[in-house]
């Protein structure tokens, strides 16, 4: 699994894990098309792309993610945390961080909280994985 792939680095990291024939499931909050077309990518170089809407700021959503991988696919060999809040206009304009935007706390939530969110649900699938 890749979170955050419908672009950049995490969408990279999905096409190259079809390039070795991996099935991976690719998520993203993107509803213009861009993850779809993420998991055509995957498809095309040999491997098995599934696209799966998931805002990573809502535990319920990724909850349900993990529960259609562990019944889809029984298992997880590996889980790419990519998924992240970025503002570099904030975060590079001038000033203290007092003076920016709360929106900025998205980093944490989107990122730091949801990267340990999504390993606290795939962590289970992994170890049952390595028992066999």
């Amino acid at each position: 699994m890749v979170t955050g792939a419908s672009r950049g680095l995490g969408r990279g990291i999905a096409r190259a894990f079809g390039s070795r024939g991996a099935t991976v499931y690719l998520t993203g909050r993107a509803a213009d098309g861009s993850l779809e077309q993420a998991a055509a990518e995957v498809d095309a170089q040999g491997g098995r792309g599934i696209p799966v809407a998931c805002d990573h700021r809502e535990d319920e959503q990724v909850r349900a993610l993990f529960e259609r991988v562990r019944k889809d696919s029984t298992s997880l060999d590996i889980l790419v945390n990519n998924a992240a809040a970025v503002y570099p206009d904030a975060l590079l304009a001038p000033g203290g961080f007092w003076e920016k935007s709360l929106r900025l706390v998205d980093m944490i939530d989107v990122g730091l909280r949801s990267n340990y969110v999504a390993s606290y649900y795939a962590a289970p699938m992994m170890v049952d994985a390595s028992a066999d």
